[in-house]
Formats: C-alpha cells, sequence, structure tokens
C-alpha cells in the first residue's frame, strides 16, 4: 500500500491512501523523519518506507496537468 503524507498535527502523521482515500493517522515515530506533507510512504514489512521516486512522479504529473489548465484559462 502507498500513502500520501496529507498534513502533520504535532505527533501525529495523517495519511492517505492513494488508491482508495481512506484517511489514517499514525504517530510521529512510526514515520521516516524526512518524511513531510506530500511525501510518499509505502508500507513493506508493516514499516512506512519513503518512496522518493513515487514522490517526483506524482508531483510532475500535478505540475503538468497545472499548466495545462493555465494554458486553457488564457485561452
Amino acid at each position: 500500500m502507498k500513502y500520501a503524507v496529507d498534513r502533520i498535527e504535532e505527533e501525529i502523521y495523517v495519511l492517505e491512501n492513494i488508491k482508495t482515500g481512506e484517511i489514517i493517522e499514525v504517530k510521529k515515530d512510526e514515520v521516516p523523519e524526512e518524511a513531510h506533507e506530500g511525501s510518499i510512504l509505502k508500507v513493506v514489512n508493516d514499516e512506512y518506507i519513503l518512496d522518493e521516486k513515487e514522490e517526483k512522479k506524482r508531483r510532475t504529473s500535478l505540475r503538468e496537468r497545472m499548466e495545462k489548465l493555465k494554458k486553457k484559462s488564457e485561452q
């Protein structure tokens, strides 16, 4: 499973399953300390691991969609 870090609330990370949209909360000490809002985490052997490749892919896709919308609005 893969999750996006939706937000961080003090000692709790709010994660969203990127396929189902399910929201879960996990303790700060259960995620890598480098994790930030927008990070993608995958679960491997019941452990959260950063998936930097997926995060970069999603950011690129979002940037491209924003550019398309911007071009449409300029027409």
